[in-house]
């Protein structure tokens, strides 16, 4: 059969499965459309479910949507005479038969996993290229003839179209051409800590994805209510990386910062990177602790009269030390235990308003009322049980020598010093983990309105309730595994309108079924706690490069990065880089050892023939000199895949500002560490040596950035390999 035969027959296919899709989206639509024609009428439940469900077909009607362009992937050819298509999810034709098979399901395993040395009951695999709804190439692999390429790489003309193209300034997935390795990882159980170690290009990123993708689809129950939670390094890697899980047909996904794990706190302000690492010690987590209770909750030093109305009453040290005892004793967290504590004073006091008063007391309310209303009792009981925010337990420590001398006592008392700072001054990154640590000790830090807003779902979850019973009874049914709790979760939680990601995105104890850590080696201890807490069940992918840590691999290796949490894992290598040339990565290896800090060996599976450049010249030639450059690549770029396609990335050193001609969108500039998990067609890297002394590991960064050219310009003299 001819290729001009093969893309007949595979459009063929390809306009059925498009009809199914079509199908598929009309019947959601016509759902959707009858909901929202019953109009807003009827009680409060009633309008909550039908806002419940108009929610559920929306959401179906975007996944549906977003699998429009490259719905079909490929298809397998089997021993026994049989085909599968294989593809974006599941289909099934008028008759009900399947016409589609999602790439997650075990039937589609073959795809990505056989190989010519060993096929299994694979005789052909075919890689369908389409653009929208139009099939423009194939290609077919036959695996029956025992010969194997140098990488084993499946697919491999739309694997090196697919690094060819001109990057976008978007991550794209990867599912029409997943490889060997890669695949394994993608289906690896969920269980434990899955560390995947990969160099530059290797893919480790992308099979992170898509790795939540097959979770979210293999164990669908169990992670429909608890999600996946993915931490990249910066806002523009996930800017980066937002469009994939989408394009395989899953949004209900938290993806953030690891500075902005804590809702309602935003980091303003930027420090030194020694105090950054000084706030990351695992020295903290006992650091926090003792800031509550030294703090907060301080111990009566005299007895102090109170004046409630016009009856002076004794808030004595005993009464204090006995409430502190009783809150203690609770074993809640403080802002939770300061109901005991106080209403233990409130309840001694009010006593002694009934016997000046001469009455019973008799836990007479009035009384209690009269003390729990005085501004002067009020005061004195919060003296020693002081309520307190994160944001202010840590901006008060951070703003007073006196209070970091008494509870910082592992630090010397030139690192306590440089963690002062006046009030008011905003939070770092490196703040977020201590007061998420802070958090977990102090508890729920309810303001009046937050207190309002509390009572007011109280009460509309008791209308819920009365709903959901007569609802149930309406349906006859009664307890079993459908009962009223679990339909007013359903109402209340799951389909109130919010997605999960907004749920879980603004909700601190969240506990995610499953967490995907990028860049995972810049972590520090007191980060690492932070992400602990919100995966308890220790169920993560953890991707990285130990080689990309700013100031070089760790001794320790994974083991010293995870710390407490290295029990629960098991490591995956990504061996093959698809991304960076071979001419690229070659010398990035070369120039790492010439510069004393060899890396690990990552193998290229492409090459791209006068990928690389450098430049010496005069310092004060450089900036002219790399606006020339930019020039240059743009016009390369321009050559190669047609005007205004290509994006450039000019690596400097932390902090040196360029006077770089940026004019052009494609054009960007930017540090080592901003250009983490990014990748470019082209990149300058200038002065590697200066870029260099922020760390060996930003080296190493910016060398391997770019797909299709490296250049490297510099003022004084370059390491051998990048001369």
């Amino acid at each position: 059969m001819s290729t001009k035969e093969a893309i007949t027959q595979e459009q063929e296919f390809v306009d059925q499965a498009y009809s199914a899709l079509d199908s598929e989206r009309s019947r959601y639509e016509t759902q959707l459309a009858r909901v929202r024609h019953q109009g807003g009428g009827g009680t409060p439940g009633a309008r909550r479910e039908r806002d419940s469900f108009a929610t559920h077909y929306e959401d179906n009607l975007i996944r549906l949507r977003n699998l429009e362009n490259r719905l079909v992937l490929g298809r397998l050819d089997l021993a026994d005479g049989s085909t599968h298509h294989i593809g974006r999810l599941t289909l099934r034709d008028d008759a009900g038969e399947v016409l589609l098979v999602d790439w997650r399901a075990p039937q589609s395993e073959p795809f990505y996993q056989a190989t010519a040395l060993e096929p299994g009951n694979v005789v052909r695999r075919r890689h369908i290229q389409t653009r929208f709804r139009k099939v423009t190439g194939v290609e077919d692999e036959l695996l029956t003839n025992g010969e194997a390429n140098d990488f084993n790489l499946t697919g491999e003309g739309a694997l090196f179209a697919a690094m060819n193209k001109a990057r976008d300034g978007k991550m794209g997935d990867i599912v029409a051409t997943i490889q060997a390795e890669q695949d394994r990882i993608i289906r690896a159980d969920s269980r434990g800590i899955l560390v995947v170690q990969g160099g530059p290009g290797t893919g480790k990123t992308a099979v992170a994805l898509h790795r939540a993708a097959y979770l979210l689809y293999a164990q669908r129950e169990r992670l429909a209510r608890s999600g996946v939670l993915i931490i990249g390094p910066s806002d523009a890697f996930l800017h980066y990386i937002d469009a994939v899980l989408p394009s395989l047909g899953e949004t209900d996904v938290v993806s953030s910062t690891i500075d902005r794990l804590l809702p309602g706190v935003v980091p303003t302000i930027t420090e030194p990177e020694s105090v950054a690492l000084l706030k990351g010690r695992i020295e903290w987590a006992d650091i926090a602790k003792r800031a509550v209770a030294r703090m907060l909750e301080k111990p009566a030093t005299a007895d102090v009269a109170v004046m409630v109305g016009s009856h002076r009453l004794m808030l004595t040290r005993k009464l204090v030390a006995r409430a502190q005892a009783k809150a203690r004793a609770t074993e809640l967290p403080h802002n939770e235990a300061r109901e005991t504590y106080a209403k233990y004073l409130v309840k001694e006091l009010a006593k002694q308003l009934a016997e000046l008063q001469e009455i019973v007391f008799e836990d007479n309310q009035w009384l209690m009322a009269d003390v729990a209303e005085s501004a002067d009792a009020r005061r004195e009981i919060n003296r020693h049980w002081l309520p307190s925010s994160p944001q202010q337990l840590l901006e008060r420590l951070l703003a007073f020598p006196e209070h970091l001398a008494n509870v910082a006592i592992e630090f010397t008392d030139a690192e306590r010093a440089s963690l002062l700072r006046p009030k008011g001054s905003g939070f770092a990154p490196a703040d977020i983990a201590i007061m998420d640590e802070m958090a977990e000790h102090l508890g729920a830090f309810e303001s009046d309105s937050a207190r309002h807003a509390r009572k007011a779902k109280e009460a509309e979850a008791r209308e819920l309730g009365e709903y959901a019973s007569a609802t149930m009874k309406a349906m006859n049914l009664g307890g079993g595994i459908v009962n009223s709790a679990k339909l007013v979760d359903f109402l209340s939680e799951e389909h109130s309108g919010m997605t999960l990601a907004e749920r879980a995105g603004a909700d601190r104890t969240w506990t995610y079924g499953h967490v995907v850590v990028d860049e995972a080696q810049e972590l520090s201890p007191m980060q690492w706690r932070m992400i602990a807490r919100r995966n308890p069940q220790r169920s993560m992918t953890v991707v990285g490069d130990l080689d990309q840590y700013p100031a070089g691999p760790p001794a320790g290796g994974w083991a010293e990065v995870l710390g407490s949490m290295a029990q629960f894992t098991r490591e995956e290598v990504l061996t093959v880089s698809y991304r960076t040339p071979a001419e690229i990565l070659d010398r990035a290896q070369r120039a790492m050892a010439d510069v004393g800090y060899p890396v690990r060996l990552v193998l290229a599976a492409r090459s791209v023939p006068d990928s690389y450049d450098a430049h010496v010249v005069s310092p004060e030639s450089l900036t002219r000199e790399v606006n020339e450059l930019v020039g240059s690549e743009l016009e390369l770029l321009n050559g190669l895949y047609g005007e205004g396609y290509g994006t450039i990335a000019v690596i400097t050193q932390i902090g040196v500002h360029l006077a770089v001609d940026a004019s052009d969108s494609r054009v960007s500039v930017m540090s080592a560490r901003e250009a983490k998990g990014l990748e470019f067609d082209a990149v300058i890297v200038v002065e590697p040596s200066a870029i260099l002394a922020d760390g060996p590991g930003d080296l190493y960064v910016a060398l391997t950035r770019a797909t299709q050219h490296l250049t490297v310009v510099a003022s004084e003299g370059l390491p051998g390999a990048l001369q």
